[in-house]
């Protein structure tokens, strides 16, 4: 709609986690790191947390499309308080087959098989179980029940672990001490600071193809205040701000234009009040 008038190839702000996109503030070169060092270590499990909207899965994914070894991948991103017996679900992540008349037994045995002929051909397994918090004390538990597959001092199936700040809670739980001791590396991922903020909306405008100054410094400096400093709450305002820029024919985003946008997200609850700037919060109460 607006990609054109504003010399974009496409959409700089899509909600959808696009590791493409990824901005490497501080904690998130943090993570890249300890992932690598515990994936090369073959040393256990990886806790990822951070609030909703964090680039949490988008570091993940950044850092397994970049790894430089042969990987066997399984994402499970649909976890939920009823998800039920793990395993199945992880044979299929796996790419397995996973048949319909098998008994749990066999099913294990299939995918220790699976797993060890992986070890052995020299490619890696790596389990990643998105919003992690709501597999619960129970489908943690099974969780290190199956991952407790090694060879020697190695941990045939690596597994990441991505969740919200209460899966920490969660793992804290006396019940959950024995796969709490066998988290290798334990970071959490923070809002975006200040300066953070400015370089991440350049960066995702310059990646699409733009201008990086096409939002003004002032315009910058309240959508990091309006945010929090949110990646997923920038990528919203900022896009809508765009489309306000557009429809008015404005060059170049204003902080007005910003201003605007905060209070109508704001207004219908879109956008967290907790967060909103001070003269934004000012113009909601006097609607």
């Amino acid at each position: 709609m607006y990609e054109h008038f504003y010399g974009l190839s496409e959409k700089p702000f899509a909600l959808t986690p696009d590791p493409a996109y990824l901005y490497l503030a501080k904690r998130h070169r943090h993570a890249l790191t300890l992932l690598e060092y515990v994936l090369s270590e073959a040393s256990g499990f990886a806790l990822i947390t951070g609030e909703v909207g964090c680039g949490k899965t988008t570091v993940v994914r950044h850092f397994l499309e970049g790894a430089q070894r042969p990987l066997n991948v399984g994402f499970i991103s649909n976890t939920h308080p009823g998800f039920g017996n793990l395993l199945p679900w992880i044979m299929e992540a796996l790419g397995m087959d996973v048949g319909q008349s098998s008994s749990s037994a066999e099913q294990y045995r299939q995918f220790v098989g699976h797993i060890r002929r992986a070890y052995d051909a020299g490619h890696r397994a790596v389990l990643v179980i998105d919003e992690a918090q709501n597999l619960g004390v129970a489908g943690l538990e099974e969780l290190r029940v199956l991952s407790n597959l090694n060879a020697g001092k190695h941990m045939l199936l690596q597994t990441i672990l991505i969740g919200q700040p209460e899966l920490r809670a969660t793992l804290g739980l006396q019940q959950l001490r024995q796969l709490a001791q066998r988290i290798a590396i334990d970071h959490h991922i923070e809002a975006l600071r200040a300066e953070e903020t400015v370089g991440y909306v350049r960066h995702r405008l310059t990646v699409a193809g733009g201008r990086p100054d096409i939002f003004t410094p002032e315009a910058l400096e309240l959508v990091h205040d309006s945010t929090g400093g949110v990646p997923r709450l920038v990528n919203l305002v900022c896009d809508t701000a765009l489309v306000y820029g557009f429809s008015d024919q404005q060059c170049i985003i204003a902080a007005d234009l910003v201003e605007q946008v905060v209070a109508e997200r704001a207004s219908v609850g879109l956008l967290p009040l907790r967060v909103v700037g001070k003269s934004v919060r000012d113009s909601l109460a006097a609607v």
